[in-house]
């Protein structure tokens, strides 16, 4: 370089780099403003359950909706390389006990895009508030069913329930009116307001724990609470009457819940059914399904439960005398690891009566039965842990709690893989089999859901097939799922290179709109002149006036 040039060595490679950094972002404005889509998924193997999709391709996805599956290049603003990587619809999630931060946060880390308790549900009352309170708050879609459990512990025990995992700390109260008190004709009929309000407001359907409350429910009861539901066409989701329990039990069980759905016409969820007598359980719903009834099931890919110390079906007259277990082997305290003896746990009773326990109660062979089932979805009945824990709290610092909340889809994606699972079928099991049922009430929110195709939402789980594991043990089950590194909510990058992004909460409700109520309170005269006709010389043709025909039929008498 000439000395007349009058620029030195350094102000030239001043200028060069300034040059080159000017030109890079020219180059990235250009790109961007060329970009057809919000985020472009490039090169995943695209898999969709539900017509069977699969290949190599490019996702598009603009204002929240998948809007390109293409073999095509395409450009986005943000792109992510999905090579070698899965590309499904994000997992669903209908059974879920824990819809706080950190809840939510292992859950996305185990690629579930909506997380919704149909089990156990929240108050009637209170559903409106449910939804209101994580509007704009929540990173997973989120839903709930009007629950009977707590209706019953408000008008049986005057328990005002707020939220779960608080609200459950109502089975420690030492009030048992909500699981062992058979109502009157007017708390019954309270009873249903108090669920009916609920369902109004929207709520997805009814959830029933009545395993927990299996002597204080009547048959009557069951059946009317499931005719609430069937009001709105919405389902019934049921802990059934004798879960845990024989196979002949848990069989007996389903059948209740079964009949009823089929006399009322209406939809119903066998909730984890993984116990004693599954393989009848199956055929029962899959026939029932073949019959045009809209009737599923699911499980948790894990041979032990959890639930509360006090939880009626461990007292030793079910538990150890009547199905045959010993607490030394099949009751583990979920915090310290140890298992309880009878007396031990009568002494843990008196001070901790709902403490988390983990209960052995199947082979662990019997997981890759329940995998192989067509038409089971997995739901994880993610149990909670008390209080709000802030975001930052390492995931082995937490108090530990059933690696079902932390692993459960990772697992039947890993368990598939190691038994020769079609992947198709898993991906079926962890969000199609979910979406379908749900679909089919009419519910909007699952009709765009558990889907990879063009117009539909854009809830997306990207994961390494060969590599998708589960992380969570009985021993530490709070350690997240691995090999799920991208998670899409609703068109937003939720979980990015492994990492859950704080304070990103595109979350949608899913949830019904509300209507005006459709309660048929019971009364004894009208359930006798529509169903007998009363013999003249029985209270001299007046119906219901023989004390007989109450007992026999006032709603939870």
């Amino acid at each position: 370089m000439g000395s007349n040039s009058g620029i030195t060595r350094r102000e030239f490679a001043g200028s060069a780099s300034a040059t080159i950094v000017a030109a890079g972002l020219a180059a990235r404005a250009s790109a961007q403003s060329a970009a057809s889509f919000d985020l472009v998924v490039r090169g995943g193997r695209v898999m969709d359950p539900e017509t069977g999709f699969d290949a190599v391709a490019n996702v598009g996805v603009t204002d929240g909706r998948i809007v390109a599956i293409t073999t095509e290049d395409i450009a986005g603003v943000r792109e992510i390389d999905a090579t070698g990587h899965v590309v499904a619809p994000g997992f669903i999630d209908t059974h879920f006990h824990w819809p706080r931060p950190m809840g939510n946060k292992l859950a996305l880390r185990d690629g579930r895009t909506t997380v919704i308790d149909l089990e156990m549900g929240t108050l009637g009352t209170l559903v409106a508030d449910w939804y209101a309170a994580r509007e704009g708050k929540n990173p997973t879609n989120y839903g709930c069913a009007s629950s009977h459990e707590f209706a019953r512990a408000l008008v049986l025990d005057g328990i005002t329930t707020t939220d779960t995992p608080e609200a459950l700390n109502h089975r420690g109260s030492g009030k048992t009116g909500w699981s062992s008190t058979r109502p009157d004709l007017e708390q019954g009929n309270e009873i249903l307001r108090v669920i009916d309000e609920g369902l109004a407001a929207g709520a997805i359907g009814m959830g029933s724990t009545l395993g927990y409350m299996r002597d204080g429910a009547s048959a009557r009861e069951v059946f009317e609470i499931q005719k609430v539901a069937g009001n709105y066409g919405r389902p019934s989701a049921f802990h059934f009457r004798y879960t845990p329990g024989t196979d002949t039990q848990e069989s007996n069980g389903i059948q209740e819940m079964l009949a009823n759905a089929a006399a009322l016409g209406a939809p119903a969820i066998a909730c984890h059914f993984n116990n004693p007598g599954y393989n009848l359980v199956h055929e029962l719903l899959t026939r029932m399904r073949e019959r045009g009834m809209n009737v599923w099931g699911e499980l948790y890919p894990y041979a032990a439960g959890s639930t509360a110390l006090n939880a009626v079906f461990l007292e030793p007259e079910v538990w150890v005398d009547q199905l045959g277990y010993r607490y030394e082997d099949t009751i583990q305290d979920a915090l310290t690891g140890e298992f309880y003896t009878r007396e031990s746990r009568a002494e843990m009773i008196k001070t901790e009566p709902a403490r988390l326990v983990q209960v052995y109660k199947m082979p662990p062979e019997a997981i890759v039965d329940w995998l192989r089932m067509p038409g089971m979805a997995i739901a994880s009945d993610t149990m909670p842990l008390a209080g709000d824990i802030p975001w930052d709290t390492p995931f082995e610092d937490l108090p530990n709690s059933h690696p079902r909340g932390a692993g459960s889809f990772a697992k039947a994606l890993r368990m598939g893989r190691e038994n020769g699972i079609p992947l198709m079928q898993s991906l079926a099991q962890t969000s199609w089999n979910s979406a379908r049922p749900l679909s089919a009430l009419g519910l909007k929110a699952m009709q765009e859901r558990g889907r990879m195709q063009e117009g539909m939402v854009a809830d997306i789980a990207i994961f390494d097939p060969e590599a998708v594991t589960d992380k969570a043990t009985y021993e530490k089950g709070t350690l997240p799922s691995e090999g799920i590194p991208y998670v899409v909510v609703n068109g937003m990058v939720v979980v990015d290179g492994s990492e859950v992004q704080r304070d990103v909460n595109p979350g949608q409700p899913i949830r019904f709109d509300p209507v005006e109520s459709k309660l048929q309170p019971l009364a004894v005269e009208t359930w006798t002149q529509t169903f007998y006709a009363v013999p003249q010389d029985f209270g001299g043709g007046v119906p219901g006036t023989q004390p007989h025909y109450k007992h026999a039929i006032a709603c939870c008498e």
